[in-house]
């Protein structure tokens, strides 16, 4: 049995990764080209002898690359058993060239960091498909921003003039510090959470201060392109990340396979427009 399903990559949040599984593999991608091949290693049960606690986390080990329409296959451990990965192999590759992306999110249970004041969520930290992985995953109270790595914010002419940490790190130590010196977090059941407003870009927008407003605001702002994957957000959100994806039309082109939905078709029509003029220009895909 094949399962295809989304989730949001975290923490720090890097988009949506689509899979593809079976019961010995998978199929990862980040960007709806090209995806990773993964064979499950057999772990063993150690750890639950008594029947109780959480499953063994699954260990996987990538076994082939699809470039494309070309399957390349990498060397294999010794133990490994070559016909099943290659059957999975072709299963797998057989299953990907005809999917229709987006799949649809299947992390349904979310861990939010709390704000110290009213309790309410503040930004996510981890998401799981099932109830049973909740136990799985580490109680890390504090919450990563996309780093300046992957997507930097840029200064403005003061910040030019005399150093400043990126946008990122100064949006991270505020976050953290909003959650106090004794954080909280829940898990919550996005559909169950009725009594609370989670932020639509997995972090608080509201802020006290003006100038922590306009932090966050240029951090989503430089985060659009890959926010624009998530598929909860509601149409004037979607608009307003379109609008200020605008700036970064290469990382809109790439993430384009995986949006789920488009506001202003005429503005995502003129920004890949311009991304494919870059790109026959000779610019570099970010």
């Amino acid at each position: 049995m094949i399962q295809a399903y989304s989730k949001r990559l975290l923490s720090p949040y890097k988009g949506m990764v689509q899979i593809v599984e079976t019961e010995r593999a998978r199929a990862l991608t980040l960007e709806g080209t090209d995806w990773a091949i993964q064979f499950r290693m057999d772990t063993g049960h150690s750890g639950q002898r008594d029947g109780t606690g959480p499953p063994p986390k699954k260990q996987y080990i990538r076994v082939a690359n699809i470039d494309g329409s070309e399957i390349q296959r990498l060397k294999l451990p010794y133990h490994l058993d070559d016909g099943m990965v290659e059957q999975q192999v072709l299963v797998l590759a057989d299953y990907v060239k005809d999917a229709t992306l987006p799949f649809p999110p299947a992390d349904e249970y979310e861990y939010w960091l709390l704000d110290e004041k009213n309790e309410q969520p503040l930004a996510l930290i981890y998401s799981c498909v099932k109830a049973e992985e909740m136990a799985m995953y580490p109680r890390q109270l504090e919450w990563t921003a996309t780093p300046a790595s992957l997507s930097a914010v840029e200064k403005t002419p003061e910040e030019l003039k005399v150093y400043t940490p990126p946008v990122n790190y100064q949006l991270e130590q505020l976050v953290n510090a909003r959650a106090g010196r004794n954080p909280r977090a829940a898990w919550m059941k996005r559909r169950d959470s009725l009594n609370y407003d989670l932020p639509p870009c997995l972090v608080s927008e509201i802020w006290e201060e003006e100038e922590h407003q306009r932090l966050c605001r240029r951090f989503i702002a430089r985060l659009a392109p890959r926010l624009l994957m998530l598929h909860e957000l509601e149409p004037h959100d979607r608009l307003r990340l379109e609008q200020e994806a605008k700036a970064h039309a290469l990382e809109v082109d790439r993430f384009f396979p995986l949006y789920p939905a488009v506001a202003d078709e005429k503005l995502m029509s003129s920004i890949r427009v311009e991304a494919r003029l870059r790109l026959a220009a000779g610019e570099a895909k970010n």
